[in-house]
């Protein structure tokens, strides 16, 4: 057997032994008998002492957990840069030439770079800002794939690709009921898996590492980057998929590759290809622009369009009434799925489209994931928003802000409204009660269960007519109700935003409750005067607050909730809520005093647009509060910073604050800016 079969082979007995243990201690199940365990454990480290390698999650080893209080910075070696790219193939084939070449995929991770010494993993650092990452040694150590010991003592650096592959991404949403809380793409969910602070949490993600460069092996000499793509598989590594090119049969590797990719049960995310000179001699004479190295190139593929008819639009209400518009077409086939509706997102896009039944308009996947509508070809212009709401048939109002038109429900009663509403109140930035997806809060209000917030902690009193329901059984009534009383021990900031007050969400809750002391009372009876002077607050907000606690209705709702909770006693950082994640932990230990002082400490930062290396804007802002710093919804002339990573961008946000002189920072700069680093918020 060959040293890739052994290997292979070795792959193979890891999964299925882990997979026993994980059945016989986590499912109380067996799936082998005692003896056929130990046989293939035997088996298993015999394949290890031969090949020299031991995967990350091995049987025969045990790596405990390690949980960091921060994340060490690193400065790599050489600078990793980015890669210029291209959508032109011709341009791929006259930037090759006469040269060799080898195209791998371009995964959508996370970069990561890794150092062997002595046959073990010693280092694990992110890509971070090219220039200094961020140390994820321990994280990387629970890898699913990655080799903790390798036959080679020298040292030996490479980086690679950390990813969450499709199947698993789709598995850890399965597993969160809340729709709200569920994970966008594997992109975003792995960035903050790989820099988790607690090693448990990363392993739970399921994160792969594909290597895609060797960066050193001392002693070793190569003349091919596939000579060393081999000579690291040989290692026990998975590297990205690589093929060698030419000019002449670039055209086809490349059709070949995406369709590949685009073909359905492709678990992998990438977003496109890496086109590299193989010869390492002639690469090395290159060098590197000021921004990428003059040896690869990326191609990314153009969004793939598909034309089709417009059969109807139906309109979403939510809890706050706002009713959106969503693109139902005929199915067409996008990037290896298929799909027949878009969000449309509000009336003014409607009306921009001119959208109407029956036009013929081209649909693409934003980012290979979210369906949108690209162009109308007929622009007919005759969908008109509705003037009764779908669900409840309320009349409804379009509303102007900013030159943004909406469309909102008049009926405080909806149905909708109702659903949503709860869903928000159990969702985890607010109650945080696990169990309670929409779908099971929509079988309670149909059963008559749930009226009333507080309805919610009464849950308990309906056992039989749970217990029965489809879905339903004693073991999953018992982990509902040990949840839903787990959760009635919580903050006033997460019971101020979990009313659903609008514009008032966990970073403005925090706000008023810390400036209140986290006393409900004060918090509940504030009036618009005191509102205001609260930094990052304003008058808008404090309006519609004082409106919505003015309301009998809404006041008795939140009376009636409140007498079913106990507020944890504030002073110091107990009366903000950090939650009980593993990540939100590891905020909590940033900022262990108020007095204690902070580079953010003081300054008041506004969030806009996708981040990347958190999973919400709540986690970003809880680290901003946890430093001493504010948070604000809107760009005022009291903000410091606002953050945006599209930084050159044309929302209403940036525009704001190069009005007013506010400093746009990017994710990267405001970590920098956080840790101390002077020049980070230089606007």
């Amino acid at each position: 057997m060959g040293r890739e079969e052994l290997l292979k082979k070795q792959s193979e007995l890891t999964e299925r032994l882990k997979a026993a243990a994980r059945a016989y201690y986590d499912e109380d199940k067996e799936i082998m008998s005692n003896f056929e365990y130990d046989r293939l454990y035997d088996e298993l480290l015999s394949l290890e002492n031969d090949t020299g390698v031991v995967l990350s999650g091995s049987p025969t080893q045990r790596v405990g957990f390690e949980v960091s209080s921060e994340l060490a910075k690193q400065t790599h070696p050489s600078p990793m840069l980015s890669l210029n790219k291209t959508k032109d193939i011709s341009e791929l084939k006259d930037w090759l030439g006469i040269q060799p070449g080898l195209l791998s995929y371009k995964l959508d991770g996370l970069t990561v770079a890794l150092t062997y010494e002595g046959g073990e993993l010693r280092s694990a650092v992110t890509r971070g800002n090219g220039v200094v990452g961020e140390v994820v040694t321990a994280g990387a150590k629970t890898y699913t794939n990655l080799p903790l010991k390798i036959p080679f003592l020298g040292k030996l650096v490479l980086r690679g690709e950390a990813v969450i592959r499709y199947s698993d991404f789709e598995k850890i949403n399965r597993e969160i009921g809340d729709a709200d809380a569920k994970y966008k793409n594997p992109r975003n969910l792995v960035s903050g898996s790989v820099r988790q602070l607690d090693s448990s949490v990363t392993a739970a993600r399921c994160v792969r590492f594909y290597a895609f460069a060797l960066v050193e092996a001392s002693e070793k000499i190569f003349s091919f980057r596939s000579s060393q793509l081999e000579f690291v598989k040989s290692l026990g590594f998975e590297t990205v998929r690589f093929a060698p090119v030419t000019a002449e049969t670039i055209e086809d590797t490349v059709e070949h590759f995406s369709g590949d990719a685009a073909a359905p049960g492709f678990d992998l995310p990438v977003d496109g290809l890496v086109i590299e000179y193989d010869d390492l001699i002639y690469a090395g004479t290159l060098g590197a622009t000021s921004k990428y190295p003059r040896d690869a190139m990326a191609f990314k593929w153009q969004d793939e369009e598909a034309e089709t008819e417009l059969l109807k639009i139906e309109w979403s209400a939510s809890r706050t009434g706002l009713i959106n518009p969503i693109a139902v077409f005929s199915p067409v086939e996008l990037e290896g799925t298929t799909v027949s509706r878009a969000s449309v997102h509000n009336v003014s896009i409607l009306e921009d489209l001119q959208l109407g039944i029956g036009d013929r308009i081209k649909v693409y996947k934003a980012n290979m994931i979210i369906p949108q509508i690209s162009e109308n070809l007929t622009r007919s212009g005759t969908e008109r928003p509705p003037d009764f709401c779908p669900v409840c048939g309320a009349v409804t109002e379009l509303r102007d802000s900013d030159g943004i038109k909406t469309l909102f429900c008049t009926n405080e009663g909806c149905p909708a409204k109702k659903l949503k509403t709860f869903s928000h109140f159990v969702s985890r930035p607010c109650m945080n009660i696990e169990g309670l997806s929409e779908q099971t809060l929509e079988k309670f209000i149909a059963a008559g269960i749930l009226h009333e917030l507080a309805d919610v902690f009464r849950v308990k009193d309906h056992r039989d007519l749970i217990v029965n329901m489809e879905g339903f059984g004693e073991k999953s009534f018992e982990k509902l109700t040990l949840a839903i009383e787990n959760a009635k021990n919580t903050t006033a900031d997460r019971f101020l935003a979990s009313l659903g007050i609008p514009e008032v969400g966990s970073a403005t809750a925090k706000v008023i409750a810390r400036a209140f002391g986290g006393d409900w009372n004060r918090i509940k009876e504030a009036d618009a005067e005191s509102l205001s002077a609260i930094e990052g607050v304003g008058p808008v907000i404090a309006r519609l607050y004082t409106e919505w606690f003015s309301d009998p209705v809404n006041k008795a709702v939140a009376d009636n909730a409140f007498l079913e909770i106990s507020i944890k006693a504030s002073g110091g950082q107990s009366n903000i809520s950090i939650g009980s994640s593993p990540e939100k932990q590891s905020l909590a230990s940033l900022g262990t005093s108020r007095e204690t002082a902070s580079p953010i400490a003081g300054k008041v930062f506004v969030i806009t647009g996708s981040l990347e290396g958190y999973k919400s804007r709540d986690l970003l802002a809880e680290k901003i509060d946890a430093l001493g710093g504010k948070v604000s919804g809107s760009v005022s002339k009291n903000t410091d910073y606002l953050i945006n990573n599209d930084s050159a961008s044309g929302s209403t946000k940036n525009k704001k604050a190069r009005e007013l002189g506010v400093a746009i920072i990017t994710e990267a700069e405001f970590e920098k800016l956080a840790a101390g680093d002077a020049n980070a918020g230089d606007a």
